[in-house]
């Protein structure tokens, strides 16, 4: 009896722990603490833009975050809630409700869980860039569109979930703009693309007059997260000359200081049975976000390359406990995982250290979270969108071929206009069709010239279902030539063969038969052969050939 191998359960920071030292927990501490302050607003502004109160967004980066760090498969991965979940979040919750988005996440958690325990992590990596790149740009227009209210302050009730029904409702409200909403949400973004400009050390050397200290200040103040920056200032002034914008505690009240209470959700069969879509959606998505995020951290970074199917595992128990305290879908975050690096992060142990600072931030000042305007956490999330979209790939699409245009367009349209689901299942199938016409082209018949009382073909590339139309120019020429032809297939360069290539060569053959001529197979590849032989079909071929050889 055969058995699925299943994949080890041993999360990273087990090998990570071996040798560790003071300097490294240094590095680590200090990269722990600078993730966790990127981490609050973001936090905030995630289960914010998704329909949730602030405190799902820091209690799923807290637990979410320390159970991803100590149970993963990367030295360095910062787990939390991401971006990429705001548009799916916020249709779920519009079409199921609160209640069943948590019972959909843990059921994703279970799948995650499964995905990595089976050893499909690196199935993933079959996802074509193309659609990649597509959902993620059709994501990115979907999280800056739905904060064009709180940005422009307007007096909207609750968004729908259509890219379209949202504009339309947004635009019959346009007299409701709120001039000093948009003035902090505009001076936000903008800080956060001066920011990292302001203090960058080439910037500093290329001064006129060698201050003394300018260099120093500038790495000190590229360390500081633009984001916490903005929210601190820009809250600032908002409270200061109490600017008649909204903020979190105007629209969600004050944060809750404690730990949020373990609550099982109203689990049915019959619930999960309507879950199935939004459960596999938060699936898909945590999955290719979390690997991809994992690959990033690979290429930036000299530690050890992550296991992805471990990572998958950590990422299914962190979505299945989270739900259990009001918390949303996490997934690797590529942002917070690129700080985390760049901080100097050398193990989990960061990771961990960024969970603590948020719940001691939580803890300690969660009343001043009222505070934040809105408008400013929208500022946030327009600078995300912008780095989370990959716009270059439209200036150059003419530089690729025409499946890759076809596929990436065609995913970005579908997820602004339909869903992430339907765009990547209307994505994948274009690829498969695509990739088949493409397999199916590199498949090629030669005829060789030779011997005029005998047809011969030599075959090139897999015969398989998508190239078997290519093998009917032989049967033509068999049906239209002399009777008794014998006909010598030569497939020496012939790789592969499926059941519905054999099924064509079936095919050919009882023409040939039909025309009293016989069929014969020379130089086959191991491949192809063992089709063949398991078929019978050598066997045919050899008993009709000696047939022929009898006297009569």
């Amino acid at each position: 009896m055969a058995f699925v191998p299943l994949a080890p359960f041993r999360p990273r920071l087990l090998d990570a722990l071996r040798g560790y030292d003071r300097a490294r927990a240094g590095r680590d501490l200090g990269a722990g603490l600078t993730v966790g302050i990127v981490a609050l607003p973001l936090a905030m502004a995630f289960a914010i833009a998704s329909g949730l109160k602030p405190e799902a967004g820091l209690w799923t980066a807290i637990i979410a975050g320390a159970l991803i760090a100590a149970l993963g498969g990367s030295h360095v991965q910062i787990g939390g809630p991401a971006g990429a979940f705001i548009v799916i979040v916020y249709g779920i919750i519009e079409r199921y409700g609160v209640a069943n988005l948590l019972i959909a996440t843990a059921c994703a958690g279970v799948l995650l869980f499964l995905l990595g325990l089976l050893r499909l992590g690196r199935l993933v990596r079959y996802v074509p860039l193309s659609i990649v790149v597509g959902f993620t740009n059709g994501i990115a227009v979907l999280i800056a569109a739905s904060q064009l209210r709180d940005w422009l302050g307007l007096d909207v009730g609750k968004l729908p979930a259509d890219f379209f029904a949202q504009l339309r409702l947004l635009g019959s409200h346009l007299d409701t703009f709120n001039p000093s909403a948009f003035a902090l949400g505009l001076a936000c973004l903008l800080g956060l693309f001066v920011w990292p400009r302001l203090w960058s050390v080439r910037l500093a050397e290329r001064l006129p007059v060698d201050l003394p200290g300018v260099r120093e200040a500038s790495e000190v103040g590229a360390r500081i997260p633009g984001p916490i920056v903005a929210l601190a200032t820009l809250t600032f002034v908002a409270w200061y000359f109490q600017l008649p914008v909204e903020t979190i505690g105007s629209r969600f009240g004050a944060i809750p200081r404690g730990v949020p209470a373990f609550t099982l959700p109203d689990f049915s069969w019959e619930t999960v049975k309507l879950l199935v879509t939004p459960t596999v959606t938060i699936a898909l998505l945590g999955a290719i976000e979390s690997l991809l995020c994992a690959r990033v951290a690979d290429q930036l970074s000299n530690l050890p390359r992550h296991d992805p199917n471990q990572e998958l595992m950590a990422q299914g128990v962190a979505n299945f406990v989270v739900p259990f305290f009001g918390g949303m879908p996490a997934t690797g975050t590529i942002a917070r995982t690129v700080t985390n690096i760049r901080a100097g992060a050398t193990s989990p142990i960061a990771g961990l250290v960024h969970a603590v600072t948020v719940a001691v931030v939580v803890l300690a000042a969660a009343p001043l979270a009222q505070l934040v305007p809105l408008s400013v956490l929208a500022g946030i999330l327009f600078f995300v969108a912008w780095n989370m979209g990959e716009w270059r790939e439209f200036a150059h699409l003419r530089r690729y071929s025409a499946d890759y245009r076809i596929k990436m367009l065609g995913t970005f349209v579908l997820t602004v206009v339909f869903d992430l689901t339907v765009a990547v299942q209307v994505g994948l199938l274009a690829a498969c069709i695509l990739f088949i016409q493409k397999m199916g082209s590199l498949f090629s018949v030669e005829r060789i010239p030779g011997d005029s009382g005998e047809l011969r073909y030599r075959l090139y590339g897999s015969l398989f279902f998508g190239a078997t139309a290519k093998v009917d120019p032989i049967v033509e020429a068999v049906e239209s030539g002399p009777a008794g032809t014998p006909v010598v297939l030569d497939a020496l360069q012939m790789v592969h063969l499926d059941t519905s290539g054999l099924d064509a060569l079936r095919q050919l053959h009882k023409v040939v038969l039909l025309r009293g001529g016989t069929l014969r197979m020379e130089n086959l590849q191991p491949q192809p052969r063992e089709v063949l032989v398991q078929a019978g079909f050598l066997g045919e071929l050899a008993r009709h050939e000696a047939s022929e050889e009898v006297p009569a």
